[in-house]
């Protein structure tokens, strides 16, 4: 897994991550599930055929 190569995204959504206190900050809740990195995210890194990106495009995990 790393990090989106995309120096842009990625430094809006770091700053968005400091202004929220670690919550996503595209997900307009702030519930436990959406602290960085989701629930969603990591439920959807421990398959081992997935690939793509969080939903906030910060990480980017290749197949195994």
């Amino acid at each position: 897994m790393r990090f989106n190569e995309d120096t842009g995204i990625r430094d809006r959504v770091l700053a968005g991550l400091k202004k929220t206190g670690g919550y996503c900050p595209c997900r307009l809740k702030r519930t436990p599930e959406n602290l960085c990195m989701c629930l969603e995210f990591r439920e959807q890194i421990a398959d081992p055929d997935f690939e793509g990106y969080c939903h906030c495009r910060l990480y980017y995990k290749e197949k195994a």
